[in-house]
């Protein structure tokens, strides 16, 4: 019969997501097969949804590549919906490797969208957190590094995955050789990010929106990535570029909220926007192969698709 699975997305960034409570799967190999484009159009990574005896469920999230995130914002979002649902629960906690993470349902991102709330935490600038090895320097905040760019000022921070924010112009949003080549290399074999980072580009539109395009380490360029957006509306906040504690944030592929609290002392990070639910097979083992039958279109990408049409026709 199988079990079902799901897939899902947030802000365009697409998973596949499972129940793993009574699974006995390899996560790796499921999600190597899953994520190819021939399987249904492939996904960005796997979302494993299992017990926790700290809090109300873990999540493990899987790169297309087969490597491990130790935390994923839009993944976050839509485990979030699934275990809210199923515990008819507002508020939750959800385990994830680095730490537990509030969660909770917050109206509508827009007209007919359900949105999630989801705790995006911890916040570390020193560069050993990443890790990240640029001379003697511990940090790396809005700083040229004429290694990677002459023109360009980067800053270095792990939420807890590690990013490479950099604020350009929209010259450098609109032609991606750059941005490209420039974390192919950090995450490739190179002498500054042993475990490769996620490199973002950062367009300031106003005075509470940003856009955000994000090469992901274990995936490439993506829709989006939720702590890219949250690290990068930081970013914008610490370098005075927006100046509202809510940050709008647009990406390829549609749009995000981030709830930005900073002092010297505190830095509370909140990220909030869809989790769409688009389609729900049946997976099948079979030895060691794979396949899927009985999926179903569950109707709700047309409704997003129709409101970030809007949102985009508003930014153009």
């Amino acid at each position: 019969m199988g079990e079902e699975i799901l897939k899902v997305h947030g802000s365009g960034n697409t998973f596949y997501l499972i129940d793993g409570e009574n699974g006995s799967h390899n996560w790796v190999e499921l999600t190597k097969w899953l994520c190819q484009p021939q399987h249904d159009g492939g996904a960005d990574g796997l979302l494993v949804v299992l017990p926790s005896e700290h809090a109300d469920a873990r999540m493990r999230v899987i790169n297309a590549d087969g490597s491990e995130a130790s935390m994923c914002g839009n993944g976050l979002r839509c485990v979030a919906r699934y275990v809210l649902n199923n515990l008819n629960k507002e508020e939750a906690v959800i385990e994830t490797m680095k730490a537990n993470l509030k969660v909770k349902k917050d109206g509508e991102l827009a007209e007919g969208i359900e949105a999630f709330s989801v705790e995006i935490a911890p916040v570390l600038f020193n560069l050993s957190s990443l890790p990240m090895v640029y001379h003697d320097e511990t940090k790396l905040i809005n700083q040229k590094l004429p290694e990677l760019s002459m023109d360009i000022n980067f800053t270095a921070v792990a939420v807890p995955n590690p990013h490479l924010i950099a604020m350009v112009t929209k010259s450098y949003i609109e032609n991606t050789t750059h941005q490209q080549e420039l974390a192919q290399m950090l995450n490739g074999k190179n002498a500054y990010t042993p475990d490769g980072v996620n490199v973002s580009y950062v367009l300031p539109l106003s005075h509470n929106e940003i856009f955000v395009r994000t090469y992901e380490r274990g995936v490439g360029f993506t829709n989006a990535c939720g702590t890219a957006m949250t690290a990068s509306s930081l970013v914008a906040t610490l370098l005075n570029l927006v100046d509202e504690e809510v940050v709008t944030v647009y990406n390829p592929g549609g749009f995000v909220k981030c709830l930005i609290k900073h002092t010297e002392e505190h830095t509370a990070l909140s990220l909030i926007g869809n989790a769409t639910y688009l389609k729900k097979a049946r997976l099948h083992k079979k030895e060691t192969s794979y396949s899927m039958t009985d999926s179903i279109d569950l109707g709700e990408q047309a409704l997003y698709e129709l409101q970030m049409q809007k949102i985009h026709e508003r930014i153009k």
